[in-house]
C-alpha cells in the first residue's frame, strides 16, 4: 500500500517547517520506501508498519504543537510492490510518448 500523507502542527505560527522535518525524519529513518514533496510525504509498505510510521510521525509533532491536522490518503492495492516508483515511471512514459 501507499499512504500519502501530511501532518501541519496548528498554534505554533507561519514558519512551521521545523516541525514538518521532525515528521519526515521519523518516515526517512523507518527505512520504508518513502518520498516527499511539498504537500505530501508517501511512504510504501504493509498496512500495520505503514500505519505505525505514520502515527509516530503524528506523534512527534503533537509533542511539541497544541494542536495537529492529518490529512491521510491511501492506495490499497495487495500484491503490489514497488507502487511509489513504476507509478510515476508510468506517467512519464506516457507524457514522453
Amino acid at each position: 500500500m501507499i499512504v500519502a500523507f501530511s501532518v501541519t502542527p496548528l498554534g505554533v505560527g507561519e514558519d512551521v517547517g521545523e516541525y514538518v522535518a521532525d515528521a519526515v525524519r521519523v518516515v526517512r529513518e523507518s527505512g520504508l520506501p518513502n518520498r516527499t514533496d511539498a504537500m505530501f510525504t508517501s511512504i510504501e509498505g504493509e498496512w500495520d508498519e505503514v500505519m505505525d510510521v505514520v502515527r509516530r510521525a503524528v506523534a512527534v509533532v503533537e509533542a511539541r504543537a497544541p494542536r495537529v491536522s492529518v490529512v491521510l490518503k491511501a492506495d490499497i492495492r495487495p500484491g503490489v510492490t514497488d507502487g511509489l516508483t513504476s507509478k510515476v515511471e508510468t506517467v512519464e512514459r506516457h507524457l514522453s510518448a
